[in-house]
């Protein structure tokens, strides 16, 4: 044997092979998270542990009810409300799907009844009435469920002397429900005057995106009001308020740091410093 094919059989004999393409989808998947902001990649379990907001750029991605609920109240006090109640198809409402099945597949992949968790428990010590929407069940679109939930939970704040507040991420009433959804909008600003009557404290925090009968209603009758960076607050697209002005908008004037400079919002405030910041509101009030 030649010293030539010597070393090429040696270099058959060490090479390792060539992961295929799915190979290495399956090595990555999970483990890097990209931002939606500036592209950044981030190593996941450090995205998370920094809240979900980039590092880089400061964008605050959407999380879930529960991660929410895991960021601001204390281990070992949430109590859960209402956690059975699940939305009906009272309208047989059908349009690309049955209104039905698009219930039964939002709670197969999300795991929630509907697109709102609350419950009673304590942020840094302070007791708090609480309600988090989650906008990967329908969009946290508001139908009967989460109209029904948020006055129960501000009726049950008003009878204990509980400051509440509620995370908004919704894209509107749900109109699958018609009429019943833009009740809720009533009937959760009724609630809430009782428990303003009753002089306790109600902060809204407004997370993205906030739109239609949400802001309409709950999200805009905070006594504070505050936002996270970034976020998406208004009644309707720009596209649809433009063509209705018949004039161009400023850029960006549906952020929460516009809305903020225009006397809409009172803070906006990082995720990271919203517990300090909630339980700073309720010392001031009394709590």
């Amino acid at each position: 044997m030649s010293l030539l094919d010597w070393f090429e059989t040696r270099k058959k004999e060490v090479q390792s092979p060539v992961p295929q393409p799915q190979q290495q989808r399956e090595i990555a998947e999970g483990l890097w998270t990209k931002c939606r902001g500036c592209g950044t990649l981030h190593y996941t379990k450090d995205w998370e542990i920094n809240q979900q907001v980039c590092s880089s750029c400061g964008y605050h991605a959407m999380v879930g009810c529960r991660q929410r609920i895991e960021q601001l109240m204390d281990p070992d006090t949430w109590e859960p409300l209402d956690e059975l109640v699940c939305s009906l198809d009272p309208l047989q409402f059908t349009d690309l799907r049955p209104y039905s099945e698009r219930i039964r597949k939002s709670l197969q992949s999300t795991g929630l009844t509907d697109a709102v968790l609350t419950g009673v428990g304590r942020v840094l010590g302070k007791p708090l009435a609480l309600a988090v929407m989650d906008f990967s069940f329908m969009g946290g679109s508001m139908g009967s469920v989460v109209g029904e939930k948020i006055a129960r939970l501000t009726e049950i704040a008003t009878q204990r002397s509980l400051p509440l507040a509620i995370f908004t991420a919704s894209g509107g009433a749900r109109m699958q429900e018609g009429v019943l959804s833009l009740m809720q909008m009533a009937k959760t600003s009724a609630a809430l005057e009782r428990h303003r009557s009753a002089r306790q404290l109600y902060i809204a925090v407004l997370t993205h995106p906030t739109t239609g009968g949400v802001t309409a209603s709950y999200a805009m009758l905070g006594d504070v009001t505050l936002a996270e960076p970034g976020a998406m607050i208004g009644f309707t697209g720009p596209r649809i308020i433009e063509q209705t002005l018949k004039q161009k908008l400023p850029e960006g004037f549906q952020t929460a740091e516009y809305l903020m400079e225009h006397g809409f919002v009172d803070m906006v405030v990082q995720r990271a410093k919203l517990p300090a910041t909630l339980v700073r509101l309720l010392s001031l009030h009394g709590y």
